[in-house]
């Protein structure tokens, strides 16, 4: 998993409430069993004119000029600002998938669905809780000016606008932790490998007869 430290970067206003996880990446490309490739369905039927369907070139694709990830200005935005209950609907994982695979980094706005939240953290996304005041004028700020950025300071847990204004956020230490180091539950795993190793020779050593299995895994 990339680590989050500090990070600048073009700022896309989503501006709606309720954005569900079908429409980050809708159901039909939920079939792959990558974990790849999902950044180009990104939310897929607002950004094109046309059904999409998965394996499609999206260069045969109409993208829908009105949506925002389609205005040149917001071209290779890495922080999505968005209103209030952000990744509600079904729980897939595929969804922060998507948006870190496009290319956001962090995403700000004043709440978020409980499972998207906590599957952000786990896929490297940064989810901000800003109050909802702040992120309204957030809104106001990126729309207003062409090639608005933040800064995000993961270590000191700041939002800094382009005149140094530094608006603060809490995130839990281990969730902190975790980011900063670029840790996945994987990641995580792997910092024992050592003991594991250690662990299973002993039980092989002592247990050897479990070394030994027949056709379909079943222990002899």
């Amino acid at each position: 998993m990339q680590k989050f430290n500090l990070h600048k970067g073009l700022v896309a206003p989503m501006d709606r409430e309720n954005v569900d996880t079908d429409a980050i990446i809708p159901k039909q490309f939920l079939k792959s069993i990558r974990k790849t490739g999902f950044g180009q369905n990104l939310f897929d039927a607002w950004r094109y004119l046309d059904a999409g369907f998965p394996g499609q070139d999206p260069t045969s694709r109409k993208p829908n000029p009105d949506f925002v990830l389609n205005q040149p200005r917001y071209s290779g935005a890495s922080v999505l600002l968005a209103r209030k209950n952000f990744g509600c609907g079904s729980s897939r994982e595929h969804a922060p998938w998507a948006l870190d695979q496009y290319g956001f980094r962090a995403i700000i706005a004043p709440s978020y669905a409980d499972i998207f939240f906590n599957n952000s953290f786990k896929n490297g996304l940064l989810p901000i809780t800003l109050p909802e005041d702040q992120v309204a004028q957030l809104f106001d700020e990126c729309q207003g000016f062409p090639g608005y950025s933040l800064t995000i300071d993961l270590e000191r847990q700041v939002v800094i606008k382009a005149q140094g204004e530094e608006l603060p956020f809490e995130v839990q230490p281990f969730r902190k932790y975790c980011l900063i180091n670029g840790l996945d539950d994987i990641g995580l795993t792997l910092r024992h490998s050592d003991k594991i190793k250690a662990f299973e020779a002993e039980r092989l050593a002592t247990k050897p007869w479990l070394a030994n299995t027949v056709p379909g895994g079943t222990a002899a």
